[in-house]
């Protein structure tokens, strides 16, 4: 079996919340990438990271108002901070697993920036809810400063915007340690949203869907397959209702047709499978699998899963 260029995107569920659970959740991470590269993936990794930013956003931003002389920390220094400790326990993690086998490959994390359009409409309809619960004085401060708030049960949450990836700045970096052999961990949380200001990268006050810009490293990279680990082994239609019917294999005809019809979470299923068509649809001779964490060894070899081509 030839060798296959491989992204994989990692959800939640391999990373944990708390920093002891994602020191124990990588390590699990760990054996199951593993396992896809003994299986013959060379594997370039991206990852989550809602709830490891929250953390960081609330935690320095409750700081700086303990100490005057602190400052609260914009969401692109909050995204780097959780890019470096998530990359951190899973390069370790993974470097330690593969040696264990007797495979040599160096794992490293890239601290990736991810272009956005300033003109996205998604700055005008902020959506990604962040950091803790405010009161109404706090939130009006918030709007003073120029961010967005909602009411929620119980007080008030900042909410952020959610452009689409264009371009990931690092990307010739990862490419060219790709195909040197290493296994590359980029675009974690989906890569810090910078604006271009001339020869400048000015961080926005957003938050990139991971699968997005997942799927768009995967085309750059041109990679075989584009691999999103979930927590349901299969994409289903008429989800959580008494039709539901888990998907196998689907073309790319009918996984937009399926969109059309609102066939997939807005929030949960439907960015994968919308990564997944735009990856499909910018090259040929590509592979899209959905499956679960658990299961992606058997989705690799074809076994289980959704799969689009």
């Amino acid at each position: 079996m030839s060798r296959k260029k491989v992204v994989v995107a990692l959800g939640h569920r391999a990373l944990g919340t708390t920093l002891p659970e994602q020191y124990e959740a990588t390590k699990r991470t760990a054996k199951i990438l593993a396992n896809l590269v003994e299986a013959g993936a060379d594997i370039t990794i991206s990852h989550s990271n809602a709830p490891q930013v929250g953390m960081i956003h609330t935690a320095m931003n409750e700081f700086s108002k303990e100490r005057s002389d602190y400052t609260p920390a914009p969401m692109s220094v909050c995204s780097a901070m959780s890019q470096g400790y998530i990359g951190y326990d899973l390069q370790n993690a993974l470097r330690s697993e593969l040696l264990k086998r007797g495979i040599y490959k160096p794992v490293c994390t890239i601290l990736t920036q991810v272009m956005v359009d300033p003109y996205d409409e998604a700055f005008s309809e902020p959506v990604k809810i962040i950091g803790r619960l405010l009161t109404k004085e706090e939130a009006d401060k918030e709007e003073r400063n120029g961010n967005f708030v909602t009411k929620v049960e119980g007080g008030y949450r900042r909410i952020v915007a959610a452009p689409k990836p264009q371009g990931i700045i690092e990307i010739d970096s990862i490419r060219a340690l790709s195909d040197l052999g290493h296994v590359v961990i980029a675009c974690g949380g989906g890569g810090i949203p910078v604006l271009a200001q001339g020869v400048n990268l000015k961080g926005a006050s957003a938050v990139i869907e991971k699968d997005y810009a997942s799927g768009r490293m995967a085309e750059l990279l041109n990679a075989d397959i584009f691999m999103i680990l979930t927590s349901v082994e299969h994409v289903s239609i008429g989800y959580k209702t008494d039709s539901e019917t888990p998907l196998e294999h689907i073309t790319v005809e009918q996984a937009k047709g399926y969109i059309d019809d609102d066939q997939f979470e807005p929030n949960t299923m439907l960015p994968k499978v919308e990564a997944g068509v735009s990856f499909l649809e910018k090259g040929t001779g590509r592979k899209v699998i959905i499956t679960s964490i658990d299961k992606a060894l058997e989705g690799f070899l074809g076994k289980t899963g959704t799969i689009i081509e």
